[in-house]
C-alpha cells in the first residue's frame, strides 16, 4: 500500500510524451544506433527547440557540448574506470544529466520514464518500477545493480565506481551520499574499491552519507545526517556521527533475510593505482600526551 495518489495530465499532452518514450527506447534498443547522436538530438530539442544541425550552424558552442564526445566526465580521469564500459554509457549520462537541467527532466511525467529507459541500458541490472527523481550523479554507472521498485529521490550522489547495490524496496533520500571508494589518509591516491550493499527495504534517509564497503541490512534504517561507515542490521536504525544502532523497529522477523550485515559477504577491496598495489595498512592513532 503506497501513500500517494495517481495523477493525471492532458490526454493530448501524454499521448505526445509516450510516442517520444517509445521513440527513445526503440532507438536506444537498436545495436546500430549512436548513442551520441541520439543524446545530442534530444538534448537539442529540449534544451533549444530546434535540430541539432540547424543548431550546430547557428550556436557552435551550444551545439558542441551537448554531443558527449566533446565533453569529459571526472570518472574519465580515474584509473578504476573501465574505459571500453564507461564510453559505451557516457553518452546516456550526459543525456541524464542534461535533460535534469530542462522541464522534460523536472516534470515526473517524463523525467522519470525518462531515467528508468536510461537506467536500463546504463546500469548493471535495473527491477521493475524504478523511480529515481531529478539532479542524481553516478561516478560510472555501470556498476549500479538496482532492485523492483527502488525510490532514488533528488541531488543524490551515487558512488559506483566500486559497486553499489540497492536491493528491492530500497528508499533513498534526498542529498544522501553513497560511496564505493575510499583514499588511504598519507597517500591520496592510494584508492581501495569496495561494493556497498542497501538491503531489501532499507531507508537511507534525508542528507546522509554511507563510507564505502558499508552493508545496511534488509528493512534498516540510516536516521538524517548521520554518517554510517560500518553495518546496520536487520530493522535496525542507526543514527548520528559516525552512526550506532540505536533502535530495533518492533516488526515479525522472517525466516530469512536477502541481506543480513552479520552474515552477508563484505567487499574485501581491490586497489585501484598499480602504484599502491598493496592493502592499506592503518596510518593512525589515538591522540596521546605528546600529540597536545
Amino acid at each position: 500500500m503506497t501513500w500517494l495518489k495517481p495523477v493525471s495530465i492532458d490526454g493530448d499532452a501524454q499521448a505526445a510524451y509516450n510516442e517520444f518514450l517509445r521513440n527513445l527506447e526503440s532507438r536506444l534498443a537498436d545495436p546500430a544506433t549512436d548513442r551520441n547522436v541520439v543524446a545530442r538530438e534530444v538534448l537539442a530539442q529540449a534544451m533549444y527547440g530546434r535540430e541539432y544541425g540547424q543548431l550546430l550552424a547557428d550556436a557552435p558552442l551550444a551545439a558542441l557540448n551537448l554531443d558527449a564526445r566533446n565533453v569529459t566526465f571526472e570518472a574519465e580521469y580515474y584509473l578504476a574506470t573501465d574505459a571500453e564500459q564507461f564510453a559505451r554509457v557516457k553518452p546516456l549520462l550526459w543525456l541524464w544529466k542534461n535533460l535534469d537541467l530542462t522541464p522534460v527532466g523536472q516534470n515526473p511525467v517524463t523525467g522519470i520514464p525518462v531515467r528508468r529507459i536510461l537506467a536500463g541500458h546504463i546500469f548493471r541490472r535495473v527491477g521493475r518500477d524504478f523511480k529515481c527523481w531529478q539532479n542524481v550523479e553516478f561516478s560510472v554507472g555501470y556498476n549500479m545493480e538496482v532492485g523492483d521498485n527502488v525510490v532514488v529521490h533528488r541531488h543524490v550522489l551515487l558512488d559506483d565506481i566500486g559497486g553499489i547495490e540497492l536491493q528491492d524496496n530500497a528508499s533513498v533520500s534526498d542529498y544522501v551520499n553513497i560511496y564505493s571508494h575510499t583514499h588511504s589518509v598519507l597517500d591520496g591516491p592510494d584508492v581501495t574499491l569496495r561494493r556497498t550493499v542497501i538491503g531489501r527495504g532499507a531507508r537511507i534517509t534525508y542528507h546522509s552519507t554511507i563510507l564505502a564497503g558499508s552493508v545496511v541490512s534488509d528493512d534498516a534504517m540510516l536516521a538524517t545526517h548521520a554518517l554510517l561507515r560500518g553495518d546496520i542490521p536487520p530493522h535496525g536504525i542507526a543514527m548520528g556521527l559516525p552512526a550506532r544502532v540505536t533502535r530495533f523497529k518492533e516488526r515479525p522477523r522472517p525466516e530469512a533475510y536477502g541481506v543480513d550485515s552479520r552474515t552477508h559477504p563484505h567487499d574485501a577491496g581491490r586497489k585501484a593505482n598499480p602504484q599502491f598495489p598493496d592493502p592499506t595498512p592503518n596510518q593512525t592513532r589515538v591522540p596521546g600526551d605528546g600529540d597536545r
